[in-house]
């Protein structure tokens, strides 16, 4: 097993059957030590939360597939906090997805004179290159088929499947009595070009609230498995 890659909050291993094992750790993404999935840094650690993550990831990706989306998830080692994953090469120098059912977080900071601040949004779909230097900037899906980045098939692909994982997620958590507000993935593509979802589903990448109350990434995660 081979490290290749220390990420925020996970690192990547190559493994001799070709595929790819994902260690989950227990930073997040945050600022001034309050959690942010829209932050591009690691802002503070949280005992436990790779457990938790690998976990719910788990769950989903299991779903996901079931479903017939297609994604890079093999198996999971929770003893370990690993997951095994099929090979992806990601879009550019990497590409997040958020979609949005709630105008809150970075949304809002660039649109608040246009809309009110938790206002419903039709699934809204944006794209953001992974650019820590550069603060994510936002790309279109103009600029990503004429810089190369992907097809338009594939940014049409990407979209329909963050439309239709994220309702996935949101009708799950509804049924716990919880709101998605807005949800970040990644995307990679397989050696045909076919667009697959990678990396993690789990509660550091989503914004939930309860009863109108925003609900920290732990408590979700222990709300989401609870019996």
């Amino acid at each position: 097993m081979e490290l290749l890659y220390t990420g925020k909050t996970k690192d990547v291993f190559s493994l001799e059957n070709g595929n790819y094992l994902l260690k989950f750790k227990d930073d997040c993404t945050g600022k001034d030590g309050v959690f942010d999935p829209g932050e591009n840094s690691v802002g503070l650690t949280i005992e436990g939360v790779g457990d938790v993550n690998l976990r719910m990831s788990i769950y989903f990706f299991e779903k996901i597939n079931a479903a017939g989306i297609r994604t890079h998830y093999v198996s999971a080692d929770l003893k370990n906090t690993t997951m095994e994953v099929l090979p992806a090469k990601v879009f550019g120098h990497g590409l997040e997805v958020i979609c949005r059912h709630k105008a809150v977080g970075s949304f809002y900071r660039r649109y608040g004179e246009y809309i009110e601040e938790g206002a419903d949004l039709p699934a809204y779909v944006e794209t953001t290159f992974k650019n820590d230097e550069k603060g994510d900037p936002l790309v279109t899906k103009d600029a990503l088929v004429d810089l190369g980045v992907m097809s338009a098939e594939q940014y049409d692909a990407i979209k329909a499947q963050t439309q239709r994982i994220t309702q996935i997620v949101a009708d799950d958590l509804k049924a716990k009595g919880l709101v998605l507000y807005d949800i970040k993935f990644e995307f990679g593509y397989d050696p045909q070009g076919n667009v697959m979802l990678i990396d993690e589903i789990a509660s550091g990448n989503m914004r939930v609230y309860k009863d109108g109350e925003y609900i920290d990434p732990m408590t979700l995660s222990k709300l989401f498995f609870a019996e």
